[in-house]
């Protein structure tokens, strides 16, 4: 049977010790206090009496609600008098029971739930936003953005209601107001990768939108736009900034486009171009230019008096220089200052921009494009204008004729043919599936072509562009901040510093391959081996790869422990105290354990290195185990003893010409066939 609650009194009232909630909300505990005082306490406390203290109690559930009833009080909201229902436990044990069961059965109004609860008190209460926020003792923006949630499309809402969508990916959508876009942008995302990036949520809306300073909005300006019919985006509510939206994106492209194209004539004569298209947008599209014929124009040449000045300057800079080099050198005065500014005025004088001269411009295409602030600009790329015998339009007509027998600098040009874009990738395609079918007839000379094309890219400190997909790129470091120094990397900067450079330092790509290609064989071979070793991925344990990477490294018969011995810093620090005595029982019986067992865990780990590197006097029975010890992940294959399945193909590949490296001699043999 249930016990009614007793009221007592606010000032007979203090929270227990036992009280298992320790921590406090400064922001919760207002929302709470606002309740309180605009609906009263909904929810008795629970509490044992006072020893001794007749009518006191202890309350041992509802501490957060005493606080605030003591706080409300204290304001003047509540009577000092003020009674408190609490259900009062007749055995004082259950106390600490009691709270805890208080606070972890007590479960959170789901967000579908808290936006279904403010909507119902807004259409059937009749209560504003602001009351909402003032009753429960929270910011009306919370209360703005729960409404806005509540609005969602129907699939969206009740997706956040049976929890397949986060709170975020819910907000991200409720960015927007209109259902139309949320619900574009869930159908094309709901079943992709993107489905829960509130990124690509947010970004993909918004692409529907453009903010109110688009360097378009800023052209067309917002009266110009809303008289055309379009329509303003509430604030964005789950966002810091405040910033507008103009949701019809159609209208404001075209009074963007309209705008601009009336002006593309008046920029068309002043600058002398043959034709003016208009982008409006800040840059142009790539696919709008890609099959376009860029004009480079030409830097004119310094005049005397600029050649003259640029003599002058390189001269006062070579003595800065001069004297710099001397190490009790200080500048002077403002010598620092001087030496910077002589440098800005040289490169001024040397780095000037290419010049189209007005021949080149008749026959010129540009674009009109928009600054930041939504002015309108011509394109610092000019292209050469395409006519109908050009084949901008990928057309096929055999018979098309040169237009006026120019060129795009106005200068005759030759007779040949025009082609298309499309006829000239067409012959692109053919020749190279030509030079394909004679690159694979010829392995030597693949093998050169492939191993050149790898160490190219990964040799040039400037990106460069190679007409091959063949790549070496280093594999991912699992651990980018770990690099022990073991033998295997001391021979690895042995075996790049062994490296045949020589051909690097010319500067034609087609001159680096015929040099590569005169390399003799070990250098090339050092170079393929070099290439393909260093894309070798590091793979934990147990995940797919491993079983390939321990097959290649029984069929190369790598001996780890000559290479490889477990050290504090690579291996024993990362173990427990207990695990490296374990390993101490496994090579020297529980005798061994013993002896050890009294070190301290740092002590622990030192004295195991030098055990299982062979540099403790030790029974040799036993220092030859911890010498051949190794952890089964360093190891290739079985551990001594237990069958190797691959030992018949090892056998059986034991005549193949193979790279050996020896860990003491680090001498090499390989061989590789070459093009003649």
């Amino acid at each position: 049977m249930i016990k009614p609650a007793l009221l007592i009194p606010a000032s007979h009232l203090a929270k227990s010790p036992i009280n298992v909630r320790k921590r406090t909300d400064p922001r919760a505990d207002a929302e709470l206090e606002a309740s309180i005082a605009a609906h009263g306490l909904l929810q008795n406390l629970v509490g044992v009496p006072v020893s001794r203290k007749k009518g006191h109690y202890r309350i041992t559930a509802g501490g957060r609600r005493l606080d605030a009833i003591h706080r409300l009080i204290a304001k003047g909201v509540l009577r000092p008098d003020h009674d408190v229902p609490v259900l009062v436990l007749s055995n004082t044990k259950d106390g600490r029971e009691i709270s805890l069961v208080e606070n972890f059965e007590r479960q959170a109004l789901s967000p579908a739930e808290d936006c279904l609860a403010f909507r119902d008190l807004i259409e059937v209460e009749k209560l504003s936003p602001a009351d909402i926020a003032r009753r429960f003792g929270i910011e009306e923006r919370f209360v703005l953005g729960r409404l806005r949630l509540a609005n969602l499309a129907d699939p969206i809402f009740a997706a956040l209601e049976g929890e397949e969508i986060t709170l975020d990916v819910a907000k991200a959508y409720a960015t927007t107001a209109d259902r139309g876009r949320q619900m574009a942008v869930w159908g094309s995302l709901r079943t992709g990768f993107s489905r829960d990036n509130v990124n690509e949520i947010r970004r993909a809306l918004k692409s529907y939108s453009y903010r109110a300073d688009d360097p378009r909005a800023l052209l067309v300006g917002r009266d110009a736009y809303i008289a055309a019919g379009g329509r303003v985006e509430d604030e964005d509510l789950f966002s810091t900034a405040t910033d507008e939206r103009w949701i019809d994106t159609h209208i404001l492209d075209d009074l963007a486009t309209e705008k601009l194209a009336a002006q593309a004539e008046a920029i068309r004569q002043r600058e002398g171009l043959r034709e003016v298209r208009v982008v409006a947008a800040e840059h142009v599209p790539y696919m709008a230019t890609f099959a376009l014929q860029p004009l480079s124009g030409s830097i004119e040449p310094l005049t005397g008096e600029q050649e003259a000045r640029k003599q002058e300057i390189e001269a006062e800079i070579a003595g800065i220089d001069l004297r710099a080099r001397d190490e009790t050198y200080e500048p002077e005065g403002d010598e620092a200052q001087r030496y910077v500014d002589l440098q800005a005025e040289l490169r001024a004088i040397t780095e000037r921009e290419p010049v189209i001269d007005p021949g080149q411009k008749a026959f010129a295409l540009g674009y009109v494009v928009l600054k930041p602030d939504g002015t309108p600009q011509i394109h610092h790329q000019l292209y050469l204008a395409p006519t109908a015998d050009t084949g901008a339009d990928e057309s096929d007509d055999e018979d098309a004729e040169p237009a006026d027998g120019l060129s795009g600098s106005g200068a005759a040009i030759d007779t040949a043919p025009a082609m298309s874009q499309r006829l000239r990738e067409m012959l692109a395609m053919m020749k190279t599936e030509l030079l394909a079918v004679h690159v694979a007839s010829d392995p030597a000379f693949a093998l050169d072509l492939g191993t050149f094309l790898m160490v190219e890219r990964e040799c040039r400190h400037m990106p460069c562009i190679l007409p091959s997909d063949l790549y070496a790129a280093p594999a991912p470091q699992l651990l980018a901040d770990f690099k022990p120094e073991t033998a295997a990397a001391a021979e690895w900067r042995r075996l790049e510093e062994a490296l045949d450079r020589s051909w690097t330092g010319y500067s034609g790509l087609e001159e680096r391959y015929d040099a590569f290609c005169a390399l003799g064989d070990e250098a090339r071979a050092a170079w393929l081996g070099w290439a393909i070793a260093r894309t070798l991925h590091a793979v934990p344990d147990g995940r797919e790869g491993t079983d390939f990477l321990n097959h290649l490294g029984r069929k190369l018969g790598i001996d780890v422990a000559a290479w490889w011995r477990p050290t504090a810093l690579t291996f024993f620090d990362k173990l427990t105290r207990p695990g490296i005595l374990a390993l101490f029982e496994e090579i020297g019986g529980k005798e061994l354990r013993v002896r050890y067992s009294g070190s301290k865990k740092h002590d622990l780990a030192a004295s195991a290195e030098r055990l299982f590197g062979g540099d403790v006097v030790i029974e040799p029975e036993i220092q030859e185990r911890a010498l051949a010890w190794l952890p089964e992940q360093m190891r290739f294959g079985p551990a001594e003893g237990e069958a190797d399945a691959d030992d018949e193909v090892a056998n059986a590949d034991a005549d193949m010409p193979v790279r050996s490296v020896d860990a003491s001699d680090n001498t090499t043999d390989e061989t590789l066939p070459r093009a003649a």
